[in-house]
């Protein structure tokens, strides 16, 4: 399984804000006819994606619901910020 529900979840999140926003520059007065044409392209690109991650999604948790999946969860262990993974250091040699 390439892609976790909660990746696409923040795909899905980040390709509707893109959308918001694109979406409001084809209604901009200020801007040339070209310019709004151009985002009407792109935003209907953007819609098509959002509908491409959503199908993924709902798949995803149809195979997961069916249990022919089953996800992977990964724990973190992290390492910086603490001491006791950092060997005590000899003492530098005076000059």
């Amino acid at each position: 399984m390439a892609e976790t529900v909660g990746s696409l979840v923040d795909k899905l999140a980040i390709v509707e804000l893109k959308i918001y926003h694109m979406r409001e520059q084809t209604e901009r007065e200020d801007a040339t006819e070209l310019f709004r044409s151009e985002c009407r392209g792109r935003l209907a690109v953007l819609e098509r994606q959002r509908g491409d991650l959503a199908d993924e999604l709902t798949g995803l948790l149809s195979d997961v619901a069916a249990r022919r999946v089953v996800p992977k969860v990964y724990r973190q262990f992290k390492m910086y910020n603490d001491p006791t993974y950092r060997p005590a250091r000899p003492p530098s040699p005076s000059p």
